[in-house]
This record gives C-alpha cells, sequence and structure tokens, in this order.
C-alpha cells in the first residue's frame, strides 16, 4: 500500500490577516476546508498540520487531523520557505515515530475551494508517471508574461521578460500565436519523499501539471480576498467542504417558504413608547412573487413571531403566512402544512437565518441561508444569498428559482 500523507503547513502569525488559517470563511475555519480535501480523498492515509501555533493546532484535531507537534519559531518567520518545513516535518515522523510516507501532498490553506476529486487526481499522476518527481496544481494563466516587461528605472529602457523562437516581437504578437502559459496554485501539489529527503526540493526536477479549472482559482492574501472567495463558496460550485454535501437546487420546485425575522426583515425592531414595533423590510422582495405562483410556485411565510406585523407584510407581499409558531415547533408545523397542500418535502425550498431554522432546513429539498445568517445556518445550507435578510434577499432567491424554472423549460 503507497503511504501518502497530506501536510498542510499553517503558521500562526499572519500578519497580512491575523489568525486568518483559524478565522471563520464560508462557516468554517480557513483550515478545516484544506484538511477536509485530505480527509475526503480515498488515497491519502494520514493528515498532519504543520504549525508553530498551539490554538492552531487544536483547531486542527477539531477538525481531523493530527498536530503531532509544534513547528520551531526559527522555520515559522515571514520568509520561511516551504522546504524547510516539510523537512522538519518528516524528520520528526522518521525519527519520533519511524514513519516514512511514499508521497507527500502539500494542501495550502489560502486556496481553500478545491474541485472534490482534485487530491486523489494529483496522486494518480504521480503514480502513473514513474519520472515524475512531483504534481502541481495549474490553472490557465489569467497574464500572459510574454507581453510582460523588465523595469530597469524610469529613465532606463524596457527590456522584455521572455524571449519565443519564432517570433521576433513576442509582445506585439497577438496572444493566440503566443505558447500557451499557465500559473501554479496552492491548491495541491503532490510529492515524492525522495524529492523532498534527497534532492532537497518540494519540486525535483520533473514536473508534471494538474490543470485545475480556473474557476476554482484561490488565493487567499487580503480581507478583501477573503469577502471575494466566500461569495465564490457560497455559489453552488462543486467542492470538498468542511460539512455535509451541499444539495442542488430541486428539479421541479413546488414552494418557497420564508422566515421572517431575519429574512422578511432586516432583524431589527424600532419599539415606540406605548411598545409598538416596526420593522424594516425591502419592497423589492415581493417583485416575483406573482410571477412564481403564476408558473407553480406557491411562497409563504413560516415565523415564530407573534407580533400582527407578520401578518400585515405578508398580505402586502401577497402571501399566505402562518406565525406564532413556538420555537421548537417550525419543523411541526412546516411537515403540516406540506402534508395539507400535499406537497413533497424535496420540492420545497426554506430559506432562514437562525438556529429555529435549522429542524425545516433538514425537512425543506433545498436549505438556503441569508448572507448574514448565524454561523451554525450557514454551515447547514445548502445555499447563501449575496443579500442580507431586509434588503431584497427574497427577490434573489425568486430570481434563482425563475432561472432554474427557464432551465427546465428548455
Amino acid at each position: 500500500m503507497t503511504e501518502v500523507l497530506a501536510l498542510i503547513p499553517a503558521r500562526g502569525g499572519s500578519k497580512g490577516i491575523p489568525r486568518k488559517n483559524i478565522r471563520s470563511f464560508a462557516g468554517y475555519p480557513l483550515i478545516a476546508w484544506s484538511i477536509a480535501a485530505a480527509k475526503r480523498s480515498e488515497l491519502v492515509t494520514r493528515v498532519i498540520v504543520s504549525t508553530d501555533d498551539a490554538e492552531i493546532a487544536a483547531v486542527a484535531r477539531e477538525w481531523g487531523a493530527e498536530a503531532p507537534f509544534l513547528r520551531p519559531d526559527e522555520i515559522s518567520q515571514d520568509k520561511t520557505t516551504d522546504l524547510p518545513v516539510f523537512e522538519h516535518a518528516l524528520k520528526w515522523l522518521e525519527d519520533v515515530e519511524g514513519y516514512r510516507p511514499d508521497i507527500v501532498v502539500q494542501l495550502r490553506p489560502t486556496s481553500p475551494i478545491r474541485p472534490r476529486t482534485m487530491v486523489d487526481d494529483a496522486v494518480r499522476i504521480l503514480l502513473e508517471h514513474k519520472d515524475a518527481d512531483c504534481v502541481r496544481g495549474v490553472v490557465p494563466a489569467g497574464q500572459n508574461p510574454f507581453k510582460m516587461w523588465r523595469f530597469n528605472g524610469e529613465d532606463k529602457p524596457l527590456n522584455p521578460l521572455l524571449a519565443v523562437e519564432g517570433i521576433a516581437e513576442p509582445y506585439n504578437a497577438p496572444r493566440q500565436i503566443l505558447p500557451p502559459v499557465y500559473w501554479q496554485t496552492g491548491h495541491v501539489d503532490a510529492i515524492r519523499d525522495a524529492t523532498i529527503t534527497q534532492k532537497k526540493s518540494l519540486t525535483g526536477d520533473v514536473i508534471y501539471p494538474l490543470v485545475i479549472d480556473p474557476k476554482y482559482t484561490v488565493d487567499i492574501d487580503t480581507l478583501p480576498d477573503w469577502a471575494k472567495y466566500e461569495a465564490l463558496a457560497y455559489s453552488g460550485l462543486p467542492m470538498v467542504s468542511p460539512g455535509n454535501p451541499r444539495r442542488d437546487i430541486p428539479q421541479a420546485i413546488k414552494m418557497i417558504i420564508c422566515d421572517f425575522d431575519g429574512v422578511v426583515t432586516d432583524n431589527h425592531v424600532i419599539t415606540d413608547q406605548d411598545g409598538k414595533e416596526s420593522v424594516l423590510a425591502s419592497r423589492s422582495d415581493s417583485m416575483h412573487i406573482r410571477k412564481l405562483r403564476e408558473l407553480g410556485v406557491e411562497t409563504m411565510i413560516l415565523s415564530s413571531e407573534p407580533n400582527p406585523v407578520v401578518m400585515a407584510r405578508a398580505k402586502k407581499m401577497g402571501l399566505e403566512a402562518i406565525h406564532n409558531v413556538g420555537m421548537q415547533d417550525k419543523g411541526r408545523v412546516m411537515r403540516e402544512v406540506l402534508e395539507q397542500k400535499n406537497i413533497k418535502a424535496e420540492n420545497v425550498i426554506y430559506i432562514g437565518n437562525d438556529l429555529n431554522d435549522l429542524p425545516c432546513f433538514e425537512i425543506a429539498g433545498w436549505s438556503v441561508a441569508v448572507a448574514d445568517a448565524y454561523p451554525e445556518v450557514l454551515r447547514a445550507a445548502d445555499h447563501v444569498l449575496m443579500k442580507n435578510g431586509g434588503h431584497g434577499a427574497i427577490r434573489e432567491l425568486c430570481e434563482i428559482v425563475l432561472q432554474q424554472l427557464s432551465k427546465k423549460e428548455k
């Protein structure tokens, strides 16, 4: 049996995004995404996190990885390269445990969004090519290096970065006739143990490619990167997730059930001196309700809120509503509604934002969370919207459903 070690480097001293390796990314610690990619692999036999930080080590263990040692400070600095990190881990494992893998897979936490079979694909390429020292994940390059220049100073001429045999001026040539180029990503490297221990390299001389769909190109360095790629994680792109696999939107949709507070509203309430409450909602959420009804999709509100504002807003939106449902009873009431209407749960979408919505998530064929939902709800949802509750989230969901119905008609 081939021994395949997944090694995840996770330093504690990140400067750009403090504590980024355990910061919540789409509902899970960032490092949990790389651990999940290793744990879901058919070929990886062991998963270890190399870190200098006790808190990161504890989180790694919670998500199913080993953290049998803490990395020394001298190889945990900003300018530390990867090689000494891997050399240290392999030496420690051999010296302390007598353990030595055949293949080491590097999974960087900063590239968390990975195709489901990516790790095994990389390992298989390495196994199939005996001459390979390493397999590296690559994507088509977004910028063409043949049109790049060496900068020598503002008062000095530019020099072309690269030359192309047979093309005198590649920087003036059409992109189509230039050699194809690929950019290495941080998604995966599959490396032979001998490449690291004997050749003192993480790639060696013979490097085979694993070509990755550019939709998965992610490298988190800044907070704007974080928000951008969280949206990608919520987009429905097939990927390895630390939680349960997210389901696809149902082919047949008969009903949308909406929570009220935090979905129809923004989860705030204004109370006057007489105790009268007002809420904030988005007019745009009513935009597609009639169209969906014409297409055979009912929409209703199911709420724990006792205030009559629920019924008033539902009437304004043209929706059926049930309110003042006990906090623990929403799942039971939802089942009763579906039984009365003779609608199968698999054809129902439920949209919520808080913990009392989770029983309804388990019943519905597709569970949807608003963008500002509670973290456990974000984790449990099949889909997370871009809009916050009370700010167009229902309209966004309705447009997704209309798009799905349009596809079905075609």
